[in-house]
């Protein structure tokens, strides 16, 4: 099977939730909207206090091309537009909704289009009011992929399906219960594109989701679409490392998919893109894996964006006392969550706890020079030299090795035998850099 350098095999531990059928949960009484859940400029918030809204409402405008909308999840009353706990880590604005338990929908949700009859600019212009996000976790505007520069020839869709992440499983399940819907918005994808050619990656232990995709594609007699599997390693589903397994190309360094005519895009951003294009249903939901050995009810649930991770948690009857740490993603690139107050926003692929016995390594050993993190990154680069310049604050330096390319896989840390928390001093160099960046930027330098 094709695939790409380096990399690592971890357990999956995807058992616990790949046979739950995804389940929608109960609306809450309180949602937290952030109008930041996409990468780019926030949304500008256009409601006030003691509004009423109806459920696909938007609710703040999309701020700049590289922005999107956000919409109201459910119907209720806006009760305050304040900072609140974001999971990203820090406190972001937001709009927070007491819902009515009515659920009451603006008058044009779940219009049917016959979206083959629109324009290639109208369906784009669809794709950014319904506010699609990249689901994959990297949560890229799909508008914006959508609209690559002229002097960018496009000629490849490439459809993410390998949800490499151990423990995840929202992806598989959607792949499953949702392949119509993935198909076509795929179509939609190739139309807006002009491509004729897409291929699906997906990784060789969701076999059953291959087989439902080629079973779709033969009954609708769709023709261009084809799954591909790949091997079960980590980070396959990286957009640089899935390219690569099924194509051979390669993504230069600083550079983008479109820089060698390829747009990457996930199964459930496919999902979503045709809900909102051909059913005029915004992203106001999103499935989300739970999971974790001090979860009683783990599964696969449809989360209404804004929901708390809390009240998300209580409905899975999560045991808090037995649990050590929440991750909000995958247990390798996600992020603990110093509150549960954050809520669910469109990069929220899963919620997983750890238990109350797991401790993560505080006293690391001296590089011993074995070179496990050099042969397991996927991007070619050198980990322990990088993190060994970012521990003098050498961060300058730390560019010349390449810092820039370096996806945080997590890869080189997890292989470490000395527990050297190489990722983390990797993201502090790339803090600075940025940071000073930012500041350069700013003065007019």
């Amino acid at each position: 099977m094709p695939s790409f350098p380096g990399g690592i095999h971890p357990d999956d531990c995807k058992g616990q939730t790949r046979d739950r059928k995804i389940e929608k949960i109960p609306l809450p009484d309180k949602l937290i909207i952030p109008l930041s859940q996409h990468i780019g400029n926030p949304a500008k918030c256009k409601v006030k206090v003691g509004e009423t809204v109806l459920k696909g409402q938007v609710i703040g405008d999309a701020d700049g091309f590289v922005s999107l909308p956000v919409h109201a999840s459910s119907s209720g009353e806006v009760t305050a537009v304040e900072n609140s706990p974001h999971p990203q880590g820090k406190r972001s604005p937001a709009i927070v909704i007491k819902t009515d338990g009515r659920d009451q929908a603006v008058k044009e949700f779940g219009l049917q289009r016959n979206w083959e009859q629109l324009s290639v600019h109208e369906l784009i212009q669809f794709v950014k009011e319904a506010g699609i996000a990249g689901l994959g976790g990297a949560a890229f505007p799909a508008h914006v992929k959508l609209s690559p520069p002229p002097e960018k020839k496009i000629d490849l869709l490439l459809i993410n399906g390998a949800e490499c992440e151990p423990f995840l499983t929202a992806d598989h399940r959607l792949m499953l219960e949702q392949s119509e819907e993935i198909l076509q918005g795929i179509r939609i994808l190739l139309t807006i594109l002009g491509l004729e050619n897409c291929l699906i990656g997906i990784e060789e232990n969701k076999r059953e989701c291959y087989e439902a995709l080629v079973s779709g594609i033969r009954i609708k007699g769709l023709s261009g679409i084809k799954p591909v599997l790949l091997p079960v390693k980590y980070p396959q589903g990286s957009e640089s490392q899935l390219i690569y397994s099924l194509t051979g190309r390669e993504v230069p360094s600083g550079g983008l998919p479109l820089d060698i005519g390829i747009v990457v895009q996930n199964v459930g951003t496919a999902a979503a893109l045709f809900h909102g294009v051909a059913r005029n249903i915004p992203l106001i939901s999103r499935v989300v894996t739970v999971t974790g050995a001090a979860v009683r009810k783990p599964g696969n649930y449809l989360v209404p964006l804004g929901t708390q991770i809390s009240r998300l948690l209580e409905f899975c009857e999560a045991d808090l006392g037995r649990t050590g740490k929440v991750i909000c993603g995958g247990p390798l690139m996600g992020i603990s969550q110093p509150t549960l107050d954050a809520p669910v926003i469109k990069g929220t692929c899963g919620i997983l706890l750890q238990g109350s016995n797991f401790s993560a390594d505080t006293e690391w050993g001296n590089c011993i020079r074995c070179g496990r993190c050099i042969r397991s990154c996927p991007t070619l680069l050198l980990p322990v030299t990088i993190a060994a310049l970012s521990r003098k604050d050498r961060f300058t330096e730390c560019r010349e090795y390449g810092l820039l390319d370096c996806k945080e896989c997590g890869c080189c840390s997890f292989v470490c035998p000395a527990k050297i928390p190489l990722t983390h001093y990797i993201k502090l160099a790339k803090y600075h850099l940025l940071k000073e960046q930012h500041q350069q930027n700013k003065s007019g330098a």
